[in-house]
């Protein structure tokens, strides 16, 4: 992969500086917007140290007798202690070509996307069958009817549930799944909305590809599932008591971003033999040249700065990512340790990550009511997604 010249943005929208208009404001937070009511994840029984993977994708991606150091320095400097694959780690030499992949995602996606959407229905105190609308992203296979669809009889969901698959969004879908459920439940206040993300990363591993984006990937990326269920401002006290005021934080806002010029930095090329990754160098420096801006100017909107977030939910990119992050904004030494200590234990996982951030800071110890949130994450586009919480 050559290093490109970080694009020359050109940002056709007013400028983050210019005061906002009455329409762009948040509601109050005393307003019943939606309800976070449930988070669980999934993970695949095959876990492995990353000592213990490093042997075996250098055997997949580069060939006999080639020089490792690059391969050792990538999987040394990933930040990332264990993960967990889809498939035992010896099955990846004999997938063939992308239909196997592929069928292996439909498989075990299923069984992962049941296991989270079913433990999340129960820590909410709902059945299937409460649920209104089903977001399902996924950008590490394909299926049609997809596996949203396959899920809703197999579970139990109405047959009028409504479905909204989403492909292309990558790692920000767990951002923009959460968006999106934001803006049906706000129009639809006595509605159960689910969001469902299963990245099964591993399975687009491309054999015999020696790139420096492959490798990366095949040292950064883990498998996993994650549901969250979300409740219109209405359902609050409701007759089943399903959900208690302080069961989860509301969404307050959210915000899409596209980075004009950017289309290349991330994404997939694909081809015969499936999804081939596409990571670019440049990423860092976009977020470090842009972002800060575009996330403060949001804040600034709903009368806030950057130190009223008590609490950081970021998609962990990569060390990097974290770092560029973390230096334009100026946040403390601790502020994403949560992105940190996920990425530790099971690497990235696409737009899965961001739910088990959320999921591990709400089994740790809830903020403290009040706490202003900011969950947020960036993908292909190149794009960003700004969710703002509030316990």
């Amino acid at each position: 992969m050559n290093d490109m010249r970080v694009p020359v943005l050109v940002e056709h929208a007013p400028s983050p500086s210019a005061p906002a208009s009455p329409a762009r404001r948040a509601s109050s937070p005393s307003a019943a917007g939606p309800r976070i009511a449930a988070v669980r994840c999934a993970l695949p029984p095959h876990r492995y140290a990353q000592h213990e993977l490093t042997g075996p994708i250098g055997d997949l991606c580069l060939s006999p007798g080639a020089d490792r150091a690059l391969l050792h320095r990538v999987h040394a400097s990933a930040g990332v202690g264990t993960r967990h694959l889809a498939l035992p780690i010896e099955r990846y030499a004999r997938l063939g070509d992308f239909g196997h992949s592929n069928d292996a995602w439909l498989e075990t996606g299923l069984e992962l996307g049941e296991e989270a959407l079913s433990g999340a229905l129960r820590e909410a105190g709902l059945a299937p069958a409460d649920v209104d609308l089903l977001v399902f992203a996924s950008i590490t296979g394909v299926a049609a009817p997809s596996l949203d669809a396959r899920l809703a009889g197999r579970m139990g969901l109405r047959p009028d549930v409504k479905r909204l698959p989403l492909f292309g969004l990558g790692c920000v879908a767990g951002a923009a799944g959460l968006a999106r459920v934001h803006d049906h439940l706000r129009g639809h206040p006595d509605d159960t909305a689910v969001l469902l993300t299963v990245e099964l990363c591993s399975l687009t591993l491309q054999r015999g590809d020696s790139s420096r984006a492959n490798l990366v990937a095949g040292a950064l990326f883990g498998d996993g599932a994650a549901a969250l269920v979300a409740r219109g401002g209405n359902t609050d006290g409701d007759s089943s008591g399903a959900v208690a005021p302080a069961a989860g934080p509301r969404v307050v806002a959210t915000r899409s971003h596209l980075y004009p010029g950017t289309e290349r930095l991330l994404g997939w090329e694909i081809g015969a033999a499936g999804f081939r990754v596409v990571i670019d160098a440049g990423v860092p420096d976009i977020v470090r040249g842009h972002f800060g801006r575009h996330l403060r100017a949001f804040l600034a909107e709903h009368e806030l700065a950057v130190d009223d977030i008590g609490t950081w939910i970021c998609h962990p990119g990569g060390p990097r990512i974290l770092s560029a992050v973390s230096e334009t904004l100026g946040l403390s030494e601790d502020a994403l340790d949560c992105s940190r200590r996920s990425l530790a234990a099971v690497g990235n996982m696409s737009s899965v990550s961001v739910l088990h951030i959320l999921e591990g800071i709400r089994a740790r110890r809830a903020p403290e009511p009040g706490t202003w949130g900011l969950l947020l994450a960036m993908g292909p586009g190149f794009c960003s997604e700004l969710v703002l919480l509030r316990w």
